[in-house]
């Protein structure tokens, strides 16, 4: 089975691509579900700040690859019977803790997208929208105590997300066709 990670930054279109990979077969197992969970289960509100805080309290307590060894159970369940594409990792411990567990079996895929384009998308979309101020203290902090970067620098493929939905969708399926055909270290654009 095929295991590929959708990494990016806050939104750059990684559910989107997600979603797509979904429709082409693989299950998708989204790691900020544990997040909504933990939030939930702490009774605060669904938000940015909370999930913020929720993040980053159980990197602390379970370590920066805690996302990674908290969905593996569920990770490997669905690899029994499909590929898998996973929405959400973020941190370089969580990239290697699962490269280290899946080795070649696991590739990543990043969507990236100028801060300009995804705070504009973060102000208008529908699900938990963001300030201008919030999208960009999101970054921030994404980098800074998330090791975020690490993960979208090292990825097997690139899509460039400056376009239209369409566009995205075409270059999403070009990226499925690699994957699913064993292919690796190939830049797609549009």
């Amino acid at each position: 089975m095929k295991m590929v990670s959708i990494v990016g930054m806050a939104g750059a279109g990684k559910s989107e691509v997600a979603r797509l990979f979904e429709e082409n077969g693989f299950t998708r197992i989204r790691f900020g579900d544990v997040t909504d969970e933990e939030v939930k289960k702490r009774g605060l509100e669904l938000n940015e700040a909370n999930e913020r805080d929720v993040r980053e309290r159980l990197r602390e307590e379970l370590g920066m690859a805690a996302y990674a060894k908290l969905n593996l159970p569920r990770i490997n369940a669905a690899l029994k019977s499909s590929d898998v594409v996973i929405d959400g990792l973020y941190s370089w411990e969580e990239y290697l803790f699962l490269k280290n567990h899946y080795g070649e079996g696991f590739c990543v895929a990043a969507v990236w997208a100028s801060p300009k384009t995804r705070y504009s998308r973060l102000t208008e979309r529908q699900a938990r929208p963001l300030t201008l101020d919030e999208a960009a203290g999101r970054d921030k902090a994404e980098i800074e105590h998330l090791n975020k970067g690490g993960p979208i620098a090292v990825a097997d493929f690139i899509m460039i997300n400056e376009s239209s939905m369409e566009n995205m969708r075409e270059t999403a399926k070009k990226i499925i066709f690699e994957i699913k055909n064993g292919k690796k270290n190939d830049q797609i654009r549009h």
